[in-house]
């Protein structure tokens, strides 16, 4: 499968880069919506009467579902039309959100945010799809560049926004603006992708959907994520056993993929895609790096404010140093990837490394010795840091992941990257809160003691963060020398 680059079969379309900032803010809003719930958590309870667990699954409902639907949804853009199955997407994002905003009880708000995350699932293949048909391979870097800095800035803007919100529209109804604030900007990118994309080109046949792989896909993502996600809850280890039958079912997917499915002439994986060893590597490294990269912050926001006792809205505005490096690096990185290729990862991946491991020294060194507010100005700089080099490694490996890839399938590669991402947030949300806990388990009761074991858990939580971007590391140098500079 080799990569088909618009001018080698139309004439660019001069509106690309436009069509590109309306999907991106579609896709901003998706991901915004991942984390502005955290914030917004308690003033749900109040209001809605729901309790821990229904909390738990106002958060894990929306994240299960997006991780289920994008590779499913990245073959119906690929096979159907990419505007189109963008536009049902953003279509059904802002119903469900109005739908969760206006909740009247905690079992509608749950069900609603299962449903926006399914709709979130179909938007985000369907934005990298259309990198690949609308721009050349020269423009990609850059393109991607801009989808990087929008997950950059929602996956920690997210407190902050939600913070602000509650605080506008008060206990009661604030948290519900965190929802309906979708409505006015989906209608807008909805309008605007209507009118700024391309329709897909005629078809002499429809392919159908792969139901019986879609199925077991379905299925076997679930049980992948479910257990991992609700350790966040429950932190009970037999949950692990629930990824024996999930792994199985995978196994048949694949089965199935490469057997039936392959012989009925549509897979809904072309697992050709895995002989790619760029596309396998890219995967494989988006797993490990997410891993590091989203339990980050989320330990942080757990020392600042269970530590030190910041608010919500106090703790986001921490991160905030975090997000401004990566919104800063994204575009760069994108930028520099067609002239350095797989060695951008390696500068960056390796300027994470130092600004987390500063991160966990400072954590170490301030935490019982200075008042609170002081160590969250001292670890502003490494938390820059360290988001500079996290924002310049999803850009680039997005692009180097799907250099390859023919453009046709360009919405299903896709598809099956952000699954990856999605559970590599997973997993290092689980481990790295788990061993945070585990090391804050004989924290003192009060003052200075409470801060310096806060401060010891956080470090713990961040060294399995560097595990991880170590792994992810490796990966990326053994690449280099695999590679041209150029890609």
């Amino acid at each position: 499968m080799t990569s088909t680059a618009p001018e080698d079969t139309e004439q660019l379309d001069p509106r690309r880069w436009v069509a590109l900032g309306v999907c991106v803010s579609a896709l901003f809003m998706t991901l915004l919506d991942v984390s502005i719930v955290t914030v917004a958590l308690p003033s749900i309870g109040a209001s809605t009467g729901a309790g821990p667990s229904e909390l738990q699954w106002v958060v894990s409902g929306y994240a299960l579902a997006f991780g289920m639907v994008p590779i499913i949804g990245g073959r119906l853009g690929d096979d159907r039309g990419r505007r189109r199955v963008l536009l049902i997407g953003i279509a059904a994002f802002v119903v469900c959100s109005a739908l969760v905003g206006l909740a009247p009880t905690p079992g509608v708000l749950i069900a609603g945010r299962v449903l926006q995350g399914l709709a979130g699932g179909l938007v985000n293949p369907q934005v990298s799809g259309l990198v690949q048909q609308l721009f050349p391979q020269r423009e990609r870097g850059r393109a991607f560049g801009t989808i990087g800095a929008a997950v950059g800035i929602a996956t920690a803007a997210g407190p902050v926004v939600g913070g602000a919100l509650i605080a506008l529209g008060g206990p009661e109804h604030g948290w519900r603006l965190c929802f309906l604030v979708n409505v006015p900007v989906g209608l807008l990118a909805l309008v605007l992708c209507a009118r700024l994309l391309p329709s897909p080109p005629p078809r002499d046949t429809s392919r159908p959907l792969d139901l019986p792989g879609a199925a077991l896909l379905a299925v076997g993502v679930l049980g992948l994520l479910f257990p991992v996600v609700q350790y966040d809850a429950d932190h009970d280890l037999r949950l692990a056993l629930l990824l024996l039958p999930a792994l199985a079912v995978l196994a048949g997917f694949v089965g199935w993929e490469r057997g039936p499915g392959r012989r009925r002439g549509y897979p809904l994986v072309d697992l050709a895609l895995f002989r790619i060893r760029s596309f396998t590597d890219g995967t494989v490294l988006a797993v490990l790096f997410f891993c590091a990269y989203t339990g980050t912050p989320l330990v942080l926001a757990l020392f600042l404010q269970e530590g030190l006792g910041y608010s919500p809205l106090q703790s986001g505005l921490t991160a905030s140093s975090y997000a401004v490096g990566a919104a800063l690096s994204a575009p760069v990185g994108g930028r520099l990837v067609a002239r350095l290729g797989q060695r951008v990862l390696v500068v960056a991946l390796g300027l994470f490394l130092v600004g987390v491991a500063a991160a966990a020294v400072l954590a170490l060194a301030l935490a019982g010795d200075v008042e609170p507010g002081t160590v969250a100005v001292a670890m502003a700089p490494a938390l820059l840091v360290a988001g500079l080099g996290g924002g310049s490694v999803i850009t680039p490996n997005q692009a180097l992941s799907l250099a390859e890839v023919d453009v046709r399938g360009g919405s299903t590669a896709g598809g099956v990257l952000q699954t990856a991402q999605r559970f590599g947030n997973a997993v290092g949300a689980a481990v790295i809160t788990a061993v945070f806990y585990a090391s804050v388990s004989g924290a003192a009761a009060g003052g200075a003691g409470r801060q310096a074991d806060y401060g010891r858990a956080y470090a713990s939580g961040l060294t399995v963060s560097v595990v991880f971007a170590v792994a992810a590391l490796v990966l990326a140098v053994r690449d280099v020398h695999r590679r041209p500079a150029g890609g």
